[in-house]
């Protein structure tokens, strides 16, 4: 056990985290792999792979993506910004990149191949972005001089247009709700909330008119003619587990639910756990946003309460589309179910969402080296 005594670097980290955060996101992680054995053991079947082919690759990315999310959680506020500027350099060039040489699964460019290793470079830009944005929206609330919105406004412009010629209009809206989100709360104008509004009637038009897939999918979901497998089965799935659930294992349905270990696992948990599990499952997301909004609620420091606020959105606008479509609620779009469905770019990046929240509601650092200070003048020592 770390003393409160001990004034080490992992003796601040442990008693300045916020052990809520950190609690549920591990819990998160282990309902994921718990439910890979459930979800992944048919698909992999269907391709012709080891039965637990998904688990084995899961597992893999699973103490990577930990690892990762306790690392970022000891940076401090300046270097979570550093850090999101260079991560979104990167992944904003892999996309312009995944554009010309990447490799296209049903009609979409979205992933890179680099060696053995396939990235999903618009999963790592997210929380980059998020900060990134944060960050102008911060400079330009304590110094109006500085044009930060305006910045933030051409780099939202980028992102976007990066993504819709991917194309991803999934990735597309989740970007739109949250900068719009943080936007508001940095105190936009209602003139940009007018243009904001016009924009995102525009785009979803012109999505629909010029996007063959878009048009299809919203039309299937609003006339419920067409090809309908997907969320009719993954509804089934849901139905068939009652409250309870048919048992760990149990499940019949999840062996034709296509995708059942990345967009659909949620219909898995609820066909072998029921629909009680899943209602917990989505209490823990609505905890995650809750605290977040709460904490930053009480936040001084502007970027602190912008970058906490637009991370808990994503996670819980990320988590309201996953589930929206399992429910046959929204249109069928592919968006992982952060921490549970299958898949290392996602992994990898929800966990570095996590670990940006982490560093940025530890308990005060500046009120730690204050503490550190006293505690070396009653021992007779300098402060620092």
């Amino acid at each position: 056990m770390v003393s409160r005594a001990d004034r080490g670097r992992v003796a601040d980290w442990f008693w300045t985290i916020d052990r809520y955060f950190l609690f549920v996101f591990v819990l998160l992680m282990g309902i994921g792999f718990m439910l890979s054995f459930a979800a992944s053991p048919a698909v992999a079947e269907r391709i012709g792979a080891p039965e637990f082919h998904f688990v084995a690759k899961h597992a893999e990315f699973l103490l990577p993506a930990l690892a990762v999310m306790i690392g970022v959680s000891f940076m401090t506020p300046k270097t979570v910004r550093r850090t999101a500027v260079i991560l979104l350099i990167v992944s904003l060039t892999l996309m312009v990149l995944v554009l010309f040489v990447g490799v296209e699964v049903k009609g979409s460019r979205r992933w890179i191949s680099l060696g053995p290793l396939g990235i999903q470079a618009s999963e790592f830009m997210k929380p980059a972005f998020i900060v990134v944005c944060a960050w102008l929206f911060a400079e330009h609330q304590k110094q109006p001089e500085i044009p930060g919105n305006l910045f933030a406004i051409l780099l939202y412009g980028i992102v976007v247009a990066l993504l819709v010629a991917e194309p991803d209009l999934g990735q597309t809206i989740l970007t739109t709700s949250v900068w719009a989100g943080m936007f508001f709360m940095a105190g936009m104008p209602w003139l940009w909330i007018t243009l904001l509004a016009i924009f995102a009637v525009g785009g979803l038009s012109a999505a629909y008119m010029l996007l063959p897939h878009v048009a299809a999918r919203i039309d299937k979901f609003l006339t419920g003619e067409g090809d309908t497998f997907q969320v009719d089965t993954a509804r089934q799935a849901i139905f068939r587990g009652g409250w309870f659930g048919r048992g760990p294992g149990e499940g019949q349905i999840k062996k034709i639910i296509p995708d059942a270990h990345t967009d659909f696992v949620f219909s898995v948990a609820a066909e072998e756990f029921g629909i009680i599990f899943c209602m917990a499952l989505v209490a823990l997301f609505a905890f995650i946003v809750m605290r977040g909004l709460s904490i930053a609620y009480r936040e001084k420091d502007p970027f602190n309460r912008f970058a906490i606020s637009g991370l808990v959105l994503q996670f819980g606008i990320q988590s309201f589309i996953n589930i929206g479509v399992n429910l046959e609620l929204l249109p069928a779009k592919g968006m992982t179910l952060p921490f549970i469905s299958y898949g290392g770019s996602s992994m990898i990046a929800i966990c570095i969402t996590a670990g940006f929240i982490l560093a940025l509601t530890r308990h005060r650092p500046e009120t730690r080296s204050r503490e550190r200070s006293l505690f070396s003048i009653t021992q007779g020592q300098p402060a620092e």
